[in-house]
């Protein structure tokens, strides 16, 4: 029955569940989309450069039992263009990196893709939340190509140090087993763990630095002597490295 009293047709009902996936479809697509960009940004660090900022990357769709629970906490009306207009993380990715600086670093070259608009960004690593939590959210419009149409679907990022999401997830099942009401204690104990969190970021981060200036020259030998791609590692002949060499100084000079 409906809140009119009226009953729902079975067209009704196929009409509503079309429209539904019809919508949900929209947010998997730019959701595959976004983790699609990272992807290349991975793979490029990886090929490219010497050092690759991104550890793990995860990415979730909420399921319609969780975007209900969620229309319900903020009094939305069950209507899709309500939904669309004031829920932003149906669609989300999750970057776990190791160092403070490479969340600012992929934060950057998200925003400086042309065809994503910023939508909003919130830096809980700059501010921390009371409790201790830190991360990097961005909320992001995906252009979504259709048969008929082009939309632009918001995805929510969430970037963190590894040390960053093990403390958010340690508090999130603490946060869910007291039902949501964390004794005083406690939350004062995650919020000393969160700041040892952030201090072994910083002391990790300085060892790296550290340590990139012991190179040697066996290490830069051997990065120019191969290239390792899709599994395999292929060795660079001297001759077309000294030839490309040669290109790239005159059009340097």
């Amino acid at each position: 029955m409906s809140k009119q009293g009226k009953a729902v047709t079975m067209n009704q009902l196929k009409e509503a569940k079309k429209e539904l996936t019809r919508f949900m479809m929209k947010y998997k697509f730019a959701l595959d989309e976004m983790t699609t960009k990272i992807e290349i940004l991975e793979e490029e660090f990886r090929y490219i450069h010497e050092y690759n900022p991104i550890e793990n990357i995860s990415s979730r769709l909420k399921t319609p039992e969780s975007l209900l629970l969620k229309v319900q906490r903020k009094q939305l009306p069950i209507n899709i263009n309500e939904i669309k207009k004031h829920i932003m993380d149906i669609a989300g990715v999750r970057i776990n990196c190791s160092f403070q600086k490479d969340i600012f670093l992929l934060k950057e070259m998200i925003e400086s893709q042309d065809d994503l608009k910023v939508i909003e960004v919130k830096d809980y690593i700059t501010k921390p939340k009371p409790n201790g939590y830190r991360s990097m959210h961005i909320i992001v419009e995906v252009p979504v190509y259709l048969s008929n149409c082009r939309e632009c679907i918001p995805v929510e990022i969430q970037i963190r140090t590894v040390a960053m999401d093990f403390w958010a997830s340690l508090e999130h099942k603490i946060f869910y087993k007291f039902e949501k009401e964390v004794p005083s204690e406690m939350t004062t104990e995650l919020k000393k763990v969160a700041d040892t969190a952030a201090e072994l970021d910083q002391q990790m981060e300085a060892l790296h630095n550290e340590s990139l200036k012991y190179t040697t020259e066996a290490d830069e030998s051997q990065l120019f002597g191969s290239l390792r791609f899709d599994q395999e590692r292929l060795q660079l002949p001297n001759e077309l490295l000294n030839s490309l060499s040669a290109l790239q100084e005159k059009k340097d000079s």
